[in-house]
């Protein structure tokens, strides 16, 4: 059985009933976006583990106990346990981030194995608030939390405000110095086991994780509050804690809101002591953290989303129409996409030097190039329009990624795909943790050709990244058509939700179409014809500036024949 109650670092590890709790929870939860397969194997897995039979968890039992395959199954030339697995992974860290974000036990399957680890999450009653005086409160922006949402409920909520945001940006004679940032402080990492090691492994963690973090440049990290300072207290804090026994070390972390004092993440991370390992975990460790938190929808991300801000600053009004383009990216809304576009271009004018709100403003130009909104083959293109945004970015922030991103992207619909791969590989070098440049670097790669190449990169962007799903899975569905397997492409077609979106429509409608399934190729041929007659009368320029091989386009065309489009050659 599981061992409960004191830890070897004196805290307490949670009871197997208390896991089998957890477990109930998760699976009863709406926000738990999980087959009922997934939830089997879930169940299977807590369980053979609560149970003392963790030793026996491999993939050839999963698949005869929870999948009913037979006795032949060989794992070796089936990998559907392994690619259930990831959807479980990525099923949980949804539901981690949303319904489940004050669950008080952790469940994760760690990547590589099956077997699920358990650990107790801290509560917001046990960390003290920070003190404030009356001053500082009469002086704090009115920020206010709102109950924890599930993703998409709060960035419909961001873009609901944006007319309002827009107008708090007219320019003005009184001009903040720049847009808000969230500004993280990282404390040192507490030393639990007191000798000489813990410390050195506390110390080479912090640093570790500020490293990492100092990477993704929407945030700023700091390592110590500056009291009367010029600029805004962070209104992050980082804190952990560092324990280790002979062979291994636990760290154990937690995001703060210094607001209120409430525990807004919390998660443990495990790394051996060997000689020639312990400094690959500690680096791995730090990539996990910084990732988690940073990254575009990411822990911060969805906490500011989250926030109700009454007559907001203008310098968080600019901030604001950044969280609301990734808002409006979940599905590409395409009557939200006037907003996003108005609200960003009056964030540059009123901070010109605002580098991603520059590279963000490029990338809804890139929209209304690649999406056509309203859909339109005779709209007058805004490549050069993009090109000088997303420039305006990298020469105010060389190292901006988005910037970097959208000028690859820019360039790659212009038809300059090696000077587009290399702007992509360049940014990579700067944040290989950054997931949302690491999806459009894939895709690129997959749609210029390299396939083999792009493809692993968007399926990890989707594994680590919590939106946008539509945009990820559309890709990896055109990964299996392109590979041949159309089985696949069909499951990943079907997860994508943009109902407005003519480009994924398109896509299904080709993979309908390659796999005989008559009935879904009809009803997407049909919407296409209804509603983009002008991308089925130019099919060819809208594939070609796509799809950089003429193999590709010529297959792909094919396959919208067979859906039933009439589509010139």
């Amino acid at each position: 059985m599981v061992q409960t109650g004191l830890s070897t670092d004196g805290e307490f590890d949670p009871s197997a009933e208390a896991c089998r709790a957890q477990l109930d929870r998760i699976v009863k939860s709406a926000d738990f976006d999980a087959t009922a397969r997934g939830r089997r194997f879930l169940g299977h897995v807590v369980e053979e583990t609560l149970s003392g039979r963790g030793g026996r968890i491999k993939a050839y039992s999963i698949a005869v106990e929870v999948f009913g395959r037979d006795a032949s199954f060989d794992p070796q030339t089936d990998p559907i346990v392994r690619i259930e697995a990831g959807h479980l992974r990525r099923s949980l860290e949804r539901y981690y981030l949303t319904a489940g974000r004050s669950d008080p036990i952790l469940i994760t399957i760690p990547k590589g194995a099956y077997v699920p680890t358990f650990s107790s999450r801290p509560q917001p009653a046990a960390v003290r608030a920070v003190p404030q005086t009356a001053d500082a409160v009469q002086n704090a922006r009115p920020w206010r939390r709102r109950n924890a949402a599930p993703l998409a409920a709060v960035l419909a909520a961001v873009v609901a405000v944006l007319a309002v945001l827009a107008w708090k940006l007219v320019p003005t004679n009184l001009r903040a110095g720049a847009p808000e940032v969230p500004r993280l402080l990282v404390e040192r990492f507490d030393d639990l086991s007191g000798t000489e090691a813990s410390a050195a492994i506390a110390g080479g963690l912090t640093q570790q994780i500020v490293g990492q973090l100092a990477k993704f440049k929407d945030i700023a990290v700091v390592e110590a509050a500056e009291p009367g300072g010029t600029t805004a207290p962070p209104r992050f804090a980082l804190a952990g804690s560092v324990s280790h026994s002979a062979d291994a070390f636990r760290l154990r972390v937690r995001l703060i809101s210094r607001n209120d004092g409430s525990v807004l993440w919390a998660n443990s991370y495990d790394g051996g002591m060997e000689v020639g390992k312990f400094l690959d975990a500690e680096a791995d460790i730090a990539r996990k953290v910084a990732t988690t938190l940073a990254q575009t929808y990411g822990v911060i991300f969805q906490t500011d989303a989250a926030f109700r801000v009454d007559n907001p600053p203008d310098d968080w009004a600019a901030y604001s129409c950044t969280l609301s383009y990734y808002a409006y990216r979940v599905d590409l809304d395409a009557k939200a996409y006037p907003a996003v576009r108005a609200c960003l271009e009056k964030a540059v004018e009123r901070f010109p030097n605002y580098a991603t709100g520059w590279g963000l403003l490029s990338q809804t130009y890139i929209d209304g190039i690649r999406y056509r909104y309203p859909f339109d083959a005779t709209s007058s293109s805004e490549i050069e329009r993009a090109l000088t945004a997303a420039r305006r970015a990298v020469e105010i922030d060389p190292l901006n990624v988005r910037g970097q991103q959208a000028e690859m992207i820019a360039l790659y619909l212009n038809g300059e795909v090696d000077s587009a791969l290399a702007v992509g590989k360049q940014a990579m070098a700067i944040n290989p943790n950054d997931t949302e440049l690491l999806g459009e670097y894939g895709y690129r790669l997959a749609l210029s050709g390299h396939w083999d190449e792009g493809c692993p990169l968007v399926a990890e962007a989707r594994e680590r990244n919590p939106g946008p799903f539509a945009y990820y899975e559309s890709a990896l569905a055109l990964c299996s058509y392109f590979r041949g397997d159309n089985e696949q492409a069909v499951m990943w077609i079907r997860k994508v939700s943009a109902p407005s979106n003519a480009n994924y429509h398109a896509i299904a409608a080709a993979i309908f179409g390659e796999g005989g399934h008559a009935a879904d190729s009809r009803r997407e041929s049909d919407w296409l014809k209804q509603n983009a007659p002008a991308l089925v009368a130019n099919a060819r320029q809208e594939i070609s500036m796509r799809l950089a091989r003429r193999q590709d386009v010529d297959f792909f065309l094919g396959s919208l024949r067979k859906a039933g489009l009439d589509v010139a050659d």
